[in-house]
């Protein structure tokens, strides 16, 4: 086994977070995977896996050399791509993330076209609201809403998603309707804290991102959660319009405050490295336009 093929052999043990899923994925001997990581990290002089009984996971060193092995046999995957036959299809699994909502609501109801259409690949989809670490968690990309901190990571602007205000028709019968940020002192708001900080986000009003803290007796850290509650009248709600936009047709909602919209939000993918492969592009390439299409 030449050190291109530890490489690869190290990705899968990581990816699966095993050696005896990664030796089935590899069609090898245990044994062989097994001495694969031993040669790998002898001629390295690092310890690159923590090993327990339970769960294999890199170690800051192995994680280090997880995201230089992708780049390296990504390029060498993309290098093979240039001589394969056209029309051969992609295959391979990926690792995707996504924020909750837009998985279940529009991305997982399309999926049987995508797998239809691409029957060699086989994915593991992922769909949270809190922020994940590409590396750290072994993810292809990752769906993100919101402004992106500096990263080193590969960025492709699917659009922005519109946010609404918006209220049950029980709240407004009960409390009034809003028509200017002035009148929010008189409303309550359901409290929305981020699942990754635990900060409790502020109703904003403007492209400004202009804002204040509304008063609120329910605090959640989840969107269905936050949307329930708006549903059963217990305050308003800033939401992306795609999110509830069944609710108002069948006038379970109301949008309040149109002139006074918070700013829209990018909507990102993320991949942890340049070269992709061609199983990630053609994912890529049909969420990218699914996501334009309906948000």
């Amino acid at each position: 086994m030449d050190q291109l093929d530890r490489y690869r052999v190290f990705l899968r043990v990581v990816e699966s977070a095993s050696f005896t899923r990664a030796a089935d994925l590899l069609a090898l001997p245990r044994s062989t995977v097994s001495a694969a990581i031993q040669e790998l990290e002898r001629k390295l002089g690092t310890r690159l896996l923590h090993r327990t009984t339970r769960k294999v996971a890199p170690t800051q060193d192995g994680r280090v050399l997880y995201a230089r092995c992708r780049d390296l046999l990504g390029n060498a995957e993309s290098i093979e791509n240039l001589f394969r036959a056209a029309g051969q299809e992609p295959s391979g699994r990926l690792r995707v993330d996504m924020p909750g909502r837009i998985g279940r609501l529009v991305v997982a109801p399309a999926l049987p076209g995508f797998l239809a259409r691409y029957p060699g690949i086989d994915l593991e989809f992922g769909m949270t609201d809190r922020v994940i670490d590409l590396i750290a968690d072994v993810t292809d990309c990752v769906l993100r809403v919101g402004p992106l901190p500096p990263s080193g990571m590969i960025a492709r602007k699917i659009g922005d998603l519109t946010f609404i205000n918006v209220a049950s028709p029980a709240y407004l019968r009960a409390h009034g309707v809003p028509h200017r940020p002035e009148d929010l002192t008189d409303h309550i708001s359901v409290g929305y804290a981020s699942p990754s900080t635990g900060r409790i986000e502020k109703w904003e009003w403007g492209a400004s991102g202009e804002g204040s803290l509304l008063r609120s007796r329910v605090t959640v850290n989840n969107a269905e959660a936050y949307i329930a509650c708006c549903l059963a009248g217990l305050g308003l709600i800033q939401i992306p319009a795609y999110d509830v936009a069944e609710h108002i047709a069948r006038g379970e909602l109301v949008e309040v405050m149109p002139d006074h919209r918070p700013a829209s939000l990018p909507l990102t993918l993320l991949y942890p490295h340049r070269h992709t492969s061609r199983q990630l592009q053609v994912f890529s390439d049909w969420v990218v336009d699914l996501l334009r299409a309906r948000l």
